[in-house]
């Protein structure tokens, strides 16, 4: 079995060309991340990734997580030496304010550092990444005295962080939770109820679990505008730092999953014994907005989990195809066996996964430039810009690689032929665990309903536009003469004006044809967008190779595989704008007793 190994000249050149890492050092805020530095940080992140997280991925999914007699929830024997390498070299606080410890980073180098993690072990990842979600969300609407409290020892590491909205009768429809919270004489409140899928709500890997608990006040208005955040420590912080009792929440139970089975997925219960004490985060009924700070991280977050179990998939099949002999060529005269490699449709395959995968990765690497630009570009009118480009590309970045990731697995999965349908070789668990990622945190459905519902709305469609008008820019250069077909380029691009025009001008008589047309659009978006920032990668790769600098195969293949992105999967792009202006009508006229078999 292949052994994971960090592509660091792939990820150090999306960085480069989709991330403005040479722009980096011209924000204050990051003046310190030149060249050298992270250069080291993604050479040695490699290294942790390769030697110490990737072994640990086999075993957890063999082992799981396991709820104990006493309550206790027990991760494999393996995970503590490696999540010790983790937490005292220094990872988790890459990117955080070092007012509480951080190294103050751009975030896109610390999205780098997790795609490694990431696919060294998704399962284990889940919990540093949900941890800075949280820390996102109390930094953001904490106050002062909760910032000084929590933070110092999220951001090392020895105390993690849980995102608590889902309930058994509340799933996506977050206002209709249960949960409750009751204000105290002293200013705290007691919390009551149960949660469900609660990823790592409960472990032994850190001193304490920092929960993130959304629950509703005596009198609260009716959905989600009645609800309020709360921080509950599983065990209470004194006012010195130490650590008190435990608090009154517990893990009832965990989930047997499909996969990530080393990732616990608790039931997590609030006040059964009527001494659950929360913290209030911000102001009261507005815990909902409070969450989608830790929501929007997670959603970029779980976007990369479709680029890094993608990239993992990809290297495994790479090997496999390399080692297994299997036919003649097809063009050969002698009957002695190639390398499956040699066929051209396991290349086909082994192409598609490379392709989509460095097509997300380049979205997503946008994606968090834009986030960081947005809070500390020093110009207003700057920040504003990249906040508007953040918000529209963050569902993209969330379903579009997610619904990759499930697809990539599963190709990578048949070049093992029924070696691959064995648990023996590996492949099996990466198609398992990447099957929950276009589930979590809004299922894509919704993060395509959020695209055409909200964000071409936004600011009266200017984000898009811009981006549109950016993309057309580039294909009237010449800038890509003779490197990709300008011709499929532009007609996506166009398509995609088209797709988005016909949705933008729908009003609410039209809601249907539009909710009917999110998904298709959705993907229509990424897929052109994905082309686009490849075809910048392969002008940026001539450059490259015209001035002798950079390694000559690596920059032929990034220009072999932004051709073939745009030949090969592009059109088939092009042909959802049809699905996009049919609206609903057909769709809707299939009436619900209909669906049922006689």
């Amino acid at each position: 079995m292949s052994e994971y190994k960090a592509p660091l000249e792939e990820i150090k050149f999306a960085l480069e060309v989709s991330a403005g890492m040479d722009a980096w050092t011209s924000l204050p805020a990051f003046a310190e991340a030149d060249e050298d530095v992270v250069s080291a940080v993604l050479e040695e992140a490699g290294k942790l990734a390769r030697d110490i997280i990737g072994p640990t991925n086999g075993v957890g999914d063999r082992e799981g997580a396991v709820l104990l007699d006493d309550g206790s929830v027990k991760t494999p024997d393996e995970f503590k030496p490696m999540n010790e390498a983790f937490v005292e070299g220094g990872w988790p606080t890459l990117a955080f304010n070092p007012e509480y410890g951080g190294q103050g980073l751009p975030g896109s180098l610390a999205l780098a550092v997790s795609e490694m993690v990431t696919s060294a072990n998704m399962a284990y990842s889940l919990n540093p990444m949900l941890t800075s979600g949280a820390i996102e969300a109390i930094a953001a609407h904490g106050s002062d005295e909760q910032k000084e409290k929590y933070l110092p020892n999220m951001i090392a590491g020895t105390w993690t962080g849980a995102m608590n909205l889902t309930e058994s009768g509340a799933g996506s429809d977050v206002g209709a939770l249960k949960s409750k919270a009751e204000a105290l004489p002293d200013g705290t409140y007691k919390v009551s109820g149960q949660k469900i899928f609660i990823t790592w709500g409960d472990h032994d890997l850190a001193e304490n679990v920092i929960h993130l608990v959304l629950a509703r006040l005596p009198d609260a208005p009716k959905g989600t505008k009645g609800i309020s955040m709360f921080i509950v420590p599983k065990y209470h912080v004194n006012e010195d730092g130490s650590l008190g009792a435990k608090n009154d929440v517990r893990c009832v139970s965990l989930e047997h999953k499909l996969g990530i089975h080393a990732s616990p997925t608790c039931v997590m219960s609030f006040g059964d014994n009527d001494n659950c004490i929360g913290y209030l985060v911000g102001r009261e009924n507005e815990g909902m907005r409070n969450m989608f700070t830790m929501m929007n991280h997670a959603r970029i977050s779980v976007g990369l989990e479709g680029v890094a179990i993608s990239e993992r998939a990809y290297q495994h099949a790479v090997w496999y195809a390399e080692e297994r002999v299997q036919s003649a060529s097809v063009d050969a005269k002698s009957p002695e066996g190639v390398a499956i490699i040699e066929h051209p449709d396991v290349k086909r395959m082994l192409m598609t996964v490379r392709a989509t995968t460095e097509a997300a990765r380049a979205i997503i690497y946008r994606n968090a430039w834009a986030l960081d630009r947005s809070h500390n570009a020093e110009d207003a009118s700057d920040r504003k810009k990249a906040s508007g480009e953040a918000d529209l590309l963050t569902p993209v970045s969330k379903a579009y690689s997610t619904d990759l990731g499930v697809e990539n697995t599963s190709i990578a999965l048949q070049i093992f032929g029924g070696m691959g349908f064995v648990e023996e070789t590996g492949a099996a668990q990466y198609y398992r665990d990447a099957r929950i990622a276009p589930i979590y945190e809004g299922t894509n459905g919704i993060q395509a309903l959020d695209l055409v519902g909200r964000k071409l709305k936004m600011d009266s469609g200017e984000h898009w536009r811009a981006l549109l008008e950016e993309m057309r820019d580039f294909c009237r250069s010449d800038a890509a003469t003779n490197l990709i077909d300008l011709e499929i380029l532009t007609a996506g691009v166009e398509a995609l004006s088209e797709a988005a025009e016909t949705l933008f001008a729908n009003g609410f008589d039209r809601i249907i044809d539009t909710a009917s047309a999110a998904t298709p659009y959705l993907r229509l978006f990424g897929t052109v967008v994905g082309g686009y920032l490849l075809t910048l990668q392969a002008v940026e790769a001539e450059k490259r190779i015209q001035g002798g600098t950079g390694s000559n195969d690596f920059l032929k293949a990034k220009q072999i595989t932004a051709r073939f992105y745009v030949e090969q999967i592009m059109p088939s792009a092009i042909a959802l704008l049809k699905p996009v202006i049919a609206g609903g009508a057909t769709l809707m006229s299939m009436q619900t007793e209909m669906f049922a078999r006689s």
